[in-house]
């Protein structure tokens, strides 16, 4: 995948809007305006995304191209190498998770706004 790959595929995604909040460098996804991806536009080879703690350790331990956040909760965001080593695919489960985790989080009148009633009941 490269930057444009990414791009195309937050976009896909129900509520997914893209903005540049910490300037012009860094384009960042939010859905429901929680952001679940940042990337750099100097150094499109990685993105963060957000991942529940224990499964970053384990994405850490099992990848090398999975590193703690870069400037962020290194706890809860990965970075994540697009060198070539993870495909698409792995990359994609990555993304599919921190929207996940966002949308999930969401307060359920704002799922409802993006996701209509009746995913709003369940999982976004």
């Amino acid at each position: 995948m490269n930057i444009e790959d990414v791009r195309n595929y937050c976009l896909q995604k129900q509520g997914v809007n893209e903005s540049f909040p910490f300037g012009p460098e860094t384009l960042v996804f939010k859905v429901g305006e929680k952001l679940f991806l940042l990337i750099g536009l100097d150094t499109a080879n990685r993105f963060n995304v957000k991942c529940d703690p224990e499964r970053a350790v384990e994405l850490r331990e099992q990848f090398t191209e999975v590193q703690p956040g870069y400037h962020m909760n290194k706890r809860h965001w990965n970075t994540v190498y697009m060198d070539g080593s993870l495909s698409r695919k792995q990359l994609c489960e990555m993304i599919d998770h921190s929207y996940t985790l966002i949308a999930n989080s969401l307060p359920k009148k704002i799922k409802q706004e993006l996701f209509g009633n009746d995913q709003a009941n369940e999982n976004a």
